[in-house]
């Protein structure tokens, strides 16, 4: 007989951002990206190219997760429409001795899922890209 175990879902799109943390500090790399939408970006470089998908999470919380630091985050704005979101915040992260790593002020771009779920589907952390010109 096997054993199903049910990873924590965000019931609101503010609740994203305490799930990663929980997932980061268990070392659940698997939950940390079952908060990201499969077609996500995320703009961790704002003058780099943004990462796609899962495996690009996978890519930018790896060091976060092995080493399982502290996420601290607050949302400070909220704005739902339907199966979508924005959301503002603030963010930190920690070592585990408390020393601060870095932090940002993020705005974020949330969907929800058939399961009921929110992730990111848009993560700018630190601040958003600017615009492509052609």
């Amino acid at each position: 007989m096997s054993t199903i175990t049910k990873r924590k879902i965000a019931e609101r799109p503010h609740q994203i951002v305490e799930r990663v943390a929980e997932f980061i500090k268990d070392g659940d790399m698997d939950g940390v990206v079952s908060m990201f939408h499969p077609d996500c970006r995320v703009a961790m470089d704002p003058d780099g190219a943004p990462m796609e998908g899962h495996a690009g999470v996978r890519e930018i919380f790896k060091d976060f997760v092995a080493n399982r630091v502290n996420l601290k985050g607050a949302v400070s704005g909220e704005m739902v429409n339907g199966d979508t979101a924005i959301l503002q915040g603030e963010w930190t992260i920690e070592d585990r001795d408390g020393n601060t790593l870095g932090g940002g002020v993020s705005t974020e771009v949330v969907r929800q899922l058939e399961n009921g779920g929110w992730t990111y589907f848009i993560d700018c952390p630190i601040s958003v890209p600017k615009p492509v010109r052609t």
